[in-house]
């Protein structure tokens, strides 16, 4: 055969060979999802920003040291826009509490994986079995769903996640450093303690004296006002179907005792009635701040993981009785035990947050941590000590609703530069607050 009749039938092999391979499809994005092992997936409406949306149901191992524990469906979502955008994965610290891009997301122009916390609303086992629910377990369970999708989605991810879930997102960095490449918590304690002392001296140090003394004689005012207090609350819980299982008189103590931790963890609510506020004034501005439905059995049922959580492992706060000690029956602090009131004091581990916080302080890399400089929460931040390979941005007189977009604009500058660079892409820039 001929060079030149050679030359031509290589040429054809290799046409055809590329037809071929040509007609040789990428699996779609619903065939991926469906072939990941013990996963069950549904396409739905979702948010219509992202290109198309879908939930998830992961069979999960209760503990992931002994398959033989048992299993239980753990909720997640996927909000898809391309295979060549980054992924941000929301972990939630308690249910899944939307289905809208977070602020991350939407600056990155990124597909969200949103993961539900176990032992919540739909990632609930058949049998509240608390022994299983600490944050080595939990981060095992953020860790399988991770490694399923990274798989499919091959650019940088981030994970984030709010308060709670600030607190998941650093704790599931800590036993799975690689899972991702930069994370983003948000307003998120670390807590030392069952019960940690720094919010006490948070609070009688944040904001103006003048503040906090308002603050006080509200409550004062309360206390001095209970007997007409306590029919309007009477009336109030009746009508809301409230119950408490520490007594309507309880519950109304702790709602004037939880008001300087709610009005600084929110930013304050209006002006603060003076002394000389009649009951129905003072009634109206405490329940707009520190509602006694925090106290209420249905309420308070959703939460018992986080009680749980907070009482046995990453900590809590208390009330503090010495300004009001006259008013109050009680020999010490009031603790969140009263979560649980059938049950035997928790024992709480303190070694699990100790440990993560020296690794905060030490190995801890392309963590950028979002505070409210007035935030409640912000007494028990995380302290970086000497490590330059983490940020930590504090919001000037910022409160726990604090966002990336609600930073004064050279701060939030330096902030996005540093996810740019992290992140090693261009981010879309919102500019309003």
């Amino acid at each position: 055969m001929k060079l030149k009749q050679i030359t031509f039938l290589l040429i054809g092999f290799l046409f055809v060979g590329s037809i071929s391979c040509g007609q040789t499809k990428p699996k779609d994005l619903l065939t991926q999802l469906e072939e990941i092992p013990g996963v069950s997936v549904k396409k739905i409406a979702g948010d219509s920003t992202f290109a198309a949306y879908y939930e998830l149901y992961f069979t999960q191992d209760l503990d992931h040291q002994n398959p033989k524990a048992g299993t239980f469906q753990q909720r997640v979502l996927l909000g898809h826009q391309s295979f060549d955008q980054p992924m941000v994965v929301e972990l939630e610290g308690y249910q899944i509490w939307s289905e809208k891009a977070g602020e991350l997301s939407k600056l990155l122009n990124a597909n969200q994986l949103t993961i539900e916390h176990r032992y919540f609303k739909n990632s609930m086992p058949d049998s509240l079995n608390w022994q299983y629910l600490n944050i080595k377990q939990a981060a095992a369970d953020q860790h399988v769903i991770i490694q399923a999708l990274r798989k499919i989605y091959p650019k940088k991810w981030l994970s984030t996640g709010i308060s709670k879930g600030g607190q998941t997102t650093i704790f599931h960095r800590y036993f799975y450093p690689d899972d991702v490449d930069v994370s983003v918590p948000y307003v998120a304690p670390l807590n030392l303690a069952r019960e940690d002392k720094r919010i006490h001296e948070r609070l009688a140090s944040v904001g103006s004296k003048e503040t906090r003394d308002q603050i006080y004689q509200f409550q004062l005012a309360c206390f001095n006002n209970r007997e007409k207090l306590l029919p309007l609350a009477d009336a109030y819980a009746k009508e809301k179907n409230y119950s408490f299982s520490m007594g309507l008189e309880k519950a109304l103590d702790l709602s004037i005792l939880e008001y300087p931790f709610a009005y600084w963890q929110w930013g304050g609510i209006d002006s603060i009635p003076d002394k000389n506020a009649n009951s129905e004034e003072l009634f109206e501005h405490l329940f707009k701040v520190s509602s006694i439905d925090f106290f209420d059995v249905s309420n308070i049922k959703p939460l018992l993981a986080f009680y749980h959580q907070a009482l046995t492992e990453i900590g809590m706060y208390s009330y503090e009785i010495a300004p009001f000690k006259q008013y109050l029956n009680d020999e010490k602090d009031i603790t969140f035990d009263f979560t649980f009131p059938n049950e035997p004091i928790r024992k709480f581990d303190a070694s699990s947050m100790i440990k993560i916080n020296k690794w905060l302080q030490t190995d801890a890399e392309k963590i950028l941590f979002i505070y409210g400089e007035n935030d409640t929460w912000s007494a028990t931040s995380v302290d970086l000590k000497g490590n330059d390979k983490c940020k930590k941005f504090v919001n000037p007189k910022g409160s726990h609703r604090s966002r990336i977009n609600s930073f004064p604009p050279e701060m939030k500058k330096e902030i996005l530069n540093t996810l740019e660079k992290w992140m090693d892409v261009q981010l879309t820039v919102n500019n309003e607050k």
